[in-house]
Protein backbone atom coordinates (compact mmCIF):
# COMPACT_ATOMS: atom_id res chain seq x y z
CA UNK A 1 0.00 0.00 0.00
CA UNK A 2 2.52 2.50 0.60
CA UNK A 3 4.19 2.16 -2.81
CA UNK A 4 0.41 2.44 -4.12
CA UNK A 5 0.06 5.91 -2.39
CA UNK A 6 3.72 6.78 -3.52
CA UNK A 7 3.21 5.82 -7.17
CA UNK A 8 -0.15 8.27 -6.94
CA UNK A 9 1.25 11.14 -5.26
CA UNK A 10 3.96 10.46 -7.96
CA UNK A 11 1.54 10.84 -10.80
CA UNK A 12 -0.42 13.95 -8.43
CA UNK A 13 2.71 16.18 -8.26
CA UNK A 14 4.77 15.28 -10.86
CA UNK A 15 8.02 14.67 -9.10
CA UNK A 16 9.33 11.77 -6.87
CA UNK A 17 10.64 14.00 -4.40
CA UNK A 18 7.38 15.87 -3.86
CA UNK A 19 5.75 12.46 -3.64
CA UNK A 20 8.19 11.29 -1.01
CA UNK A 21 7.81 14.43 0.98
CA UNK A 22 3.32 13.88 1.02
CA UNK A 23 4.20 10.23 1.96
CA UNK A 24 7.46 10.87 4.58
CA UNK A 25 9.80 8.90 2.77
CA UNK A 26 13.27 9.30 2.19
CA UNK A 27 13.23 10.88 -1.59
CA UNK A 28 15.93 7.66 -2.40
CA UNK A 29 13.75 5.09 -0.94
CA UNK A 30 10.87 6.67 -2.91
CA UNK A 31 13.09 6.38 -6.17
CA UNK A 32 14.29 3.17 -5.48
CA UNK A 33 10.29 1.68 -4.68
CA UNK A 34 9.08 3.27 -7.85
CA UNK A 35 11.65 1.91 -9.97
CA UNK A 36 11.03 -1.88 -8.49
CA UNK A 37 7.04 -0.67 -9.07
CA UNK A 38 7.84 -0.71 -13.08
CA UNK A 39 10.08 -3.38 -12.45
CA UNK A 40 7.52 -5.55 -11.94
CA UNK A 41 5.17 -5.14 -14.64
CA UNK A 42 8.10 -5.01 -16.84
CA UNK A 43 6.80 -0.96 -18.27
CA UNK A 44 7.72 2.08 -18.01
CA UNK A 45 5.24 3.71 -15.91
CA UNK A 46 6.45 7.28 -15.93
CA UNK A 47 8.68 9.28 -18.68
CA UNK A 48 11.53 10.67 -17.41
CA UNK A 49 11.76 14.46 -18.02
CA UNK A 50 14.25 17.64 -17.01
CA UNK A 51 11.85 18.96 -14.40
CA UNK A 52 9.82 16.39 -13.26
CA UNK A 53 7.98 12.50 -14.32
CA UNK A 54 4.75 12.56 -16.73
CA UNK A 55 3.00 8.84 -16.63
CA UNK A 56 3.24 6.18 -19.87
CA UNK A 57 0.00 5.48 -21.52
CA UNK A 58 0.49 2.27 -19.35
CA UNK A 59 0.97 4.64 -16.13
CA UNK A 60 -2.34 6.16 -16.96
CA UNK A 61 -3.86 2.81 -16.87
CA UNK A 62 -2.11 1.72 -13.51
CA UNK A 63 -2.90 4.94 -11.85
CA UNK A 64 -7.08 3.83 -12.46
CA UNK A 65 -6.28 0.75 -10.82
CA UNK A 66 -4.16 1.90 -7.85
CA UNK A 67 -6.98 4.46 -7.04
CA UNK A 68 -9.30 1.76 -7.06
CA UNK A 69 -6.81 -0.71 -4.83
CA UNK A 70 -6.66 2.22 -2.34
CA UNK A 71 -10.13 3.18 -2.16
CA UNK A 72 -10.92 -0.72 -1.79
CA UNK A 73 -8.13 -0.49 1.20
CA UNK A 74 -10.20 2.47 2.62
CA UNK A 75 -13.67 1.12 2.55
CA UNK A 76 -12.35 -2.39 4.54
CA UNK A 77 -10.58 0.03 7.13
CA UNK A 78 -14.53 1.96 7.27
CA UNK A 79 -16.46 -1.36 7.66
CA UNK A 80 -13.98 -2.88 10.55
CA UNK A 81 -14.15 0.57 12.08
CA UNK A 82 -17.95 0.64 11.83
CA UNK A 83 -18.27 -3.58 13.31
CA UNK A 84 -15.55 -1.96 16.02
CA UNK A 85 -18.40 0.78 17.14
CA UNK A 86 -21.45 -2.35 16.79
CA UNK A 87 -22.61 -1.30 13.67
CA UNK A 88 -23.46 -4.02 11.14
CA UNK A 89 -22.17 -2.29 8.47
CA UNK A 90 -21.61 0.52 6.03
CA UNK A 91 -23.51 0.29 2.57
CA UNK A 92 -22.13 2.94 0.16
CA UNK A 93 -24.75 4.33 -1.88
CA UNK A 94 -24.21 6.55 -4.74
CA UNK A 95 -27.09 8.91 -6.41
CA UNK A 96 -27.40 11.97 -8.64
CA UNK A 97 -28.28 15.83 -7.22
CA UNK A 98 -32.33 15.37 -8.20
CA UNK A 99 -32.56 11.91 -6.42
CA UNK A 100 -30.72 13.45 -3.67
CA UNK A 101 -32.84 16.08 -3.06
CA UNK A 102 -36.44 14.89 -3.91
CA UNK A 103 -35.73 11.28 -2.69
CA UNK A 104 -32.74 10.14 -0.63
CA UNK A 105 -33.91 12.47 2.96
CA UNK A 106 -37.17 10.23 3.39
CA UNK A 107 -35.53 7.13 2.11
CA UNK A 108 -32.65 7.16 4.09
CA UNK A 109 -35.14 8.35 7.12
CA UNK A 110 -36.78 4.86 6.60
CA UNK A 111 -33.78 3.16 6.10
CA UNK A 112 -32.53 4.16 9.21
CA UNK A 113 -35.77 3.24 11.10
CA UNK A 114 -35.37 -0.24 9.45
CA UNK A 115 -31.70 -0.99 9.65
CA UNK A 116 -30.64 1.36 12.84
CA UNK A 117 -27.35 -0.26 12.83
CA UNK A 118 -26.38 -0.02 9.79
CA UNK A 119 -24.49 3.25 8.33
CA UNK A 120 -25.34 4.44 4.86
CA UNK A 121 -22.43 6.44 3.03
CA UNK A 122 -24.39 8.68 0.89
CA UNK A 123 -22.37 10.23 -2.25
CA UNK A 124 -23.72 12.55 -4.43
CA UNK A 125 -22.39 12.15 -8.33
CA UNK A 126 -24.22 12.80 -11.42
CA UNK A 127 -26.06 9.13 -13.16
CA UNK A 128 -23.07 8.82 -15.53
CA UNK A 129 -20.62 8.83 -12.98
CA UNK A 130 -23.12 6.18 -10.53
CA UNK A 131 -22.83 4.19 -13.32
CA UNK A 132 -19.58 3.77 -13.61
CA UNK A 133 -18.96 3.38 -9.88
CA UNK A 134 -20.94 -0.05 -9.81
CA UNK A 135 -19.58 -1.36 -12.74
CA UNK A 136 -16.10 -0.86 -11.10
CA UNK A 137 -17.67 -1.88 -7.40
CA UNK A 138 -16.51 1.66 -5.56
CA UNK A 139 -20.22 2.04 -4.40
CA UNK A 140 -23.18 -0.94 -3.26
CA UNK A 141 -26.31 0.84 -4.40
CA UNK A 142 -26.45 3.38 -7.21
CA UNK A 143 -29.37 5.30 -8.49
CA UNK A 144 -29.73 6.64 -11.96
CA UNK A 145 -31.97 7.95 -14.68
CA UNK A 146 -32.87 5.41 -16.84
CA UNK A 147 -33.16 7.66 -20.26
CA UNK A 148 -28.84 6.84 -19.99
CA UNK A 149 -29.17 3.11 -20.42
CA UNK A 150 -28.49 0.07 -18.38
CA UNK A 151 -25.46 -1.44 -17.41
CA UNK A 152 -24.97 -5.40 -16.42
CA UNK A 153 -26.10 -5.34 -13.18
CA UNK A 154 -28.98 -6.12 -11.64
CA UNK A 155 -31.53 -3.18 -11.50
CA UNK A 156 -35.36 -2.26 -10.58
CA UNK A 157 -37.73 0.33 -10.76
CA UNK A 158 -37.00 3.13 -8.38
CA UNK A 159 -39.14 6.65 -8.28
CA UNK A 160 -40.03 9.47 -11.17
CA UNK A 161 -39.61 13.13 -11.71
CA UNK A 162 -41.40 15.35 -14.00
CA UNK A 163 -38.66 18.18 -15.28
CA UNK A 164 -40.03 21.94 -15.79
CA UNK A 165 -38.97 24.76 -17.26
CA UNK A 166 -37.85 27.70 -14.92
CA UNK A 167 -37.36 31.77 -15.92
CA UNK A 168 -37.62 35.27 -14.70
CA UNK A 169 -40.59 36.41 -13.57
CA UNK A 170 -39.98 39.31 -16.49
CA UNK A 171 -39.40 36.46 -19.65
CA UNK A 172 -41.68 36.32 -22.13
CA UNK A 173 -42.73 32.45 -21.43
CA UNK A 174 -42.93 33.58 -17.90
CA UNK A 175 -46.96 33.75 -18.97
CA UNK A 176 -47.12 30.45 -20.63
CA UNK A 177 -49.03 27.79 -19.02
CA UNK A 178 -46.94 25.20 -21.39
CA UNK A 179 -43.45 25.24 -23.33
CA UNK A 180 -42.52 22.86 -26.05
CA UNK A 181 -38.97 22.25 -27.06
CA UNK A 182 -38.64 24.57 -29.94
CA UNK A 183 -39.53 27.30 -27.38
CA UNK A 184 -37.24 25.94 -25.12
CA UNK A 185 -34.23 25.75 -27.40
CA UNK A 186 -35.22 29.55 -29.01
CA UNK A 187 -33.61 30.86 -25.78
CA UNK A 188 -29.82 30.51 -23.95
CA UNK A 189 -29.96 27.66 -21.20
CA UNK A 190 -28.13 27.45 -18.25
CA UNK A 191 -26.53 23.55 -18.05
CA UNK A 192 -25.44 21.74 -15.22
CA UNK A 193 -21.94 19.71 -15.72
CA UNK A 194 -21.04 17.37 -18.31
CA UNK A 195 -22.89 13.78 -17.51
CA UNK A 196 -25.48 15.40 -16.38
CA UNK A 197 -28.72 13.49 -17.13
CA UNK A 198 -30.76 17.19 -17.70
CA UNK A 199 -27.91 18.10 -19.87
CA UNK A 200 -27.98 15.01 -22.10
CA UNK A 201 -31.49 15.04 -22.30
CA UNK A 202 -31.64 18.28 -23.52
CA UNK A 203 -28.55 17.28 -26.32
CA UNK A 204 -30.77 14.83 -27.36
CA UNK A 205 -34.08 16.95 -27.84
CA UNK A 206 -32.18 19.35 -29.52
CA UNK A 207 -30.35 16.64 -31.58
CA UNK A 208 -33.77 15.17 -32.64
CA UNK A 209 -35.18 18.57 -33.42
CA UNK A 210 -32.38 19.45 -35.78
CA UNK A 211 -31.73 22.38 -33.35
CA UNK A 212 -28.38 23.96 -32.00
CA UNK A 213 -28.80 23.63 -28.01
CA UNK A 214 -27.12 27.03 -26.94
CA UNK A 215 -25.68 26.39 -23.05
CA UNK A 216 -23.02 29.04 -22.36
CA UNK A 217 -22.80 28.32 -19.00
CA UNK A 218 -23.04 25.12 -17.02
CA UNK A 219 -23.23 25.13 -13.60
CA UNK A 220 -22.51 22.53 -10.35
CA UNK A 221 -25.73 22.55 -9.03
CA UNK A 222 -29.28 23.66 -9.20
CA UNK A 223 -28.82 26.22 -6.49
CA UNK A 224 -26.20 28.10 -8.97
CA UNK A 225 -28.46 27.85 -11.85
CA UNK A 226 -31.02 29.30 -10.78
CA UNK A 227 -29.31 32.17 -9.02
CA UNK A 228 -28.50 32.83 -12.76
CA UNK A 229 -31.86 32.30 -14.15
CA UNK A 230 -32.76 35.09 -11.57
CA UNK A 231 -30.48 37.84 -12.90
CA UNK A 232 -32.68 36.82 -16.33
CA UNK A 233 -28.90 35.01 -17.93
CA UNK A 234 -30.63 32.35 -19.62
CA UNK A 235 -33.72 29.78 -18.84
CA UNK A 236 -33.22 26.62 -16.63
CA UNK A 237 -34.87 22.97 -16.99
CA UNK A 238 -34.42 21.66 -13.61
CA UNK A 239 -36.68 18.51 -11.44
CA UNK A 240 -40.13 20.18 -10.32
CA UNK A 241 -39.93 19.34 -6.87
CA UNK A 242 -36.24 21.06 -6.81
CA UNK A 243 -37.82 23.88 -8.50
CA UNK A 244 -40.45 24.24 -6.06
CA UNK A 245 -37.57 24.46 -3.50
CA UNK A 246 -35.20 26.83 -4.60
CA UNK A 247 -37.01 28.80 -7.61
CA UNK A 248 -40.81 29.35 -5.96
CA UNK A 249 -39.91 33.11 -5.13
CA UNK A 250 -41.96 36.12 -6.60
CA UNK A 251 -38.49 36.40 -9.12
CA UNK A 252 -39.25 32.99 -10.90
CA UNK A 253 -41.88 31.16 -13.04
CA UNK A 254 -42.26 27.35 -13.55
CA UNK A 255 -43.58 26.42 -17.08
CA UNK A 256 -44.67 22.74 -17.72
CA UNK A 257 -42.77 21.07 -20.55
CA UNK A 258 -44.74 19.24 -22.97
CA UNK A 259 -43.51 15.54 -24.09
CA UNK A 260 -42.63 12.60 -22.48
CA UNK A 261 -39.44 13.52 -22.13
CA UNK A 262 -39.83 15.85 -19.50
CA UNK A 263 -41.55 12.45 -17.09
CA UNK A 264 -38.00 10.39 -15.62
CA UNK A 265 -37.81 7.07 -14.31
CA UNK A 266 -35.03 6.54 -12.27
CA UNK A 267 -33.63 3.15 -11.51
CA UNK A 268 -32.14 1.28 -8.15
CA UNK A 269 -28.94 -0.92 -9.41
CA UNK A 270 -26.58 -2.71 -7.29
CA UNK A 271 -24.41 -5.73 -7.21
CA UNK A 272 -24.85 -8.76 -7.36
CA UNK A 273 -26.91 -10.30 -4.26
CA UNK A 274 -24.02 -12.85 -3.53
CA UNK A 275 -21.24 -9.98 -3.32
CA UNK A 276 -23.75 -7.94 -1.30
CA UNK A 277 -23.29 -7.47 2.37
CA UNK A 278 -26.21 -8.44 4.76
CA UNK A 279 -26.50 -4.57 5.10
CA UNK A 280 -26.34 -3.81 2.30
CA UNK A 281 -29.12 -6.22 1.24
CA UNK A 282 -31.51 -5.08 4.31
CA UNK A 283 -31.27 -1.19 2.61
CA UNK A 284 -31.63 -2.01 -0.85
CA UNK A 285 -34.70 -4.18 0.73
CA UNK A 286 -35.93 -1.03 2.33
CA UNK A 287 -35.39 1.46 -1.13
CA UNK A 288 -36.96 -0.98 -3.37
CA UNK A 289 -40.40 -0.90 -1.05
CA UNK A 290 -42.59 1.23 -3.71
CA UNK A 291 -45.03 1.14 -1.51
CA UNK A 292 -43.72 3.85 0.49
CA UNK A 293 -42.62 5.74 -2.34
CA UNK A 294 -42.37 9.56 -2.01
CA UNK A 295 -45.33 11.02 -3.38
CA UNK A 296 -45.29 13.72 -5.52
CA UNK A 297 -46.62 16.81 -4.64
CA UNK A 298 -48.84 18.72 -7.24
CA UNK A 299 -47.26 22.20 -8.59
Amino acid sequence: MTTLRLFIATAELGGVTRAAEREHLAPAAASRRIQEFEAQFGLPLFRRLPHGMALTDAGRTMLAHARNLTHTVVRMQDDAAAYRHGEKGVVRLAAPKSAVIQFMPRDIQRCSIACPDVRIDLQEMNSQIVQQSLARGVVDVGIYEASLGSIDLPALPYRSDRLVLVVARGHPLATRRKAGIDDILSWDLIGLGEGSAVSIALERQAAEAGRVLRMPMRVGGFDSMAALIAQGLGLGVMPQAVARAIAGGPRFARVTIEGEWAVRHFVLCHRPMPMLSLAAQSVLQVLADTQNANPESPD
